[in-house]
């Protein structure tokens, strides 16, 4: 078991009433998986890794972006939703399906962390303001079917670590219930 605490969370079981009631409070699916997206953001990765030696390139500055990326109805793309720190005019960025790493995590369904990108040469930047240097993908689903995907990028090398992959299944597992009580397969149709 986790202890959320140990990441700047007051109390594990304060964090999750807290956490849940400000989901529960949301009026659609996007913005409650906004409270999703911010909340990992927050949680997940090492905070200093851009402070150690070869977490950031010249020139390069630290952020950090996160996204639910669902699944197109006609399953051809990869759209994203509740992004957080992306740049405005790639609002709702669609992907083809099988692009990139996020397109091999719906062909696995598995999760993907890619703690240090420069170790992958197939990595592709989705971002046109800056390629990421560690990166983690974790898939949810609904009565086995997959949804989409929870993704964090951070400009700094080694930010995410095998801890990150348990941090945030439970927010997976939110961010399934979230889209399918708020009817947000609905968000697709207008896309």
């Amino acid at each position: 078991m986790i202890e959320y605490s140990k990441y700047n969370i007051d109390s594990s079981e304060d964090f999750w009433n807290i956490f849940l009631q400000k989901c529960l409070d949301q009026d659609g699916a996007e913005t409650a998986l906004s409270v999703v997206t911010d909340a990992i953001i927050k949680i997940l990765g090492d905070k200093s890794a851009h402070l150690k030696p070869g977490g950031l390139k010249n020139g390069e500055t630290q952020y950090i972006v996160s996204a639910a990326v669902m699944i197109s109805r006609e399953k051809n793309l990869n759209v994203f939703f509740a992004q957080q720190n992306f740049p405005e005019h790639q609002f709702r960025l669609k992907i083809p399906i099988d692009h990139g790493h996020p397109g091999r995590v719906v062909k696995n369904e598995k999760p993907l962390l890619l703690s240090n990108t420069d170790d992958h040469q197939d990595f592709k930047q989705i971002l046109d303001t800056s390629r990421m240097g560690s990166s983690i993908y974790y898939p949810f689903f609904w009565k086995g079917h997959m949804l989409g995907q929870l993704i964090c990028g951070s400009q700094a090398r080694n930010t995410y670590r095998n801890l990150d992959l348990e941090l945030i299944k439970p927010f997976a597992k939110i961010a399934s219930l979230l889209w399918v009580s708020h009817n947000g397969s609905d968000l697709l149709s207008i896309e």
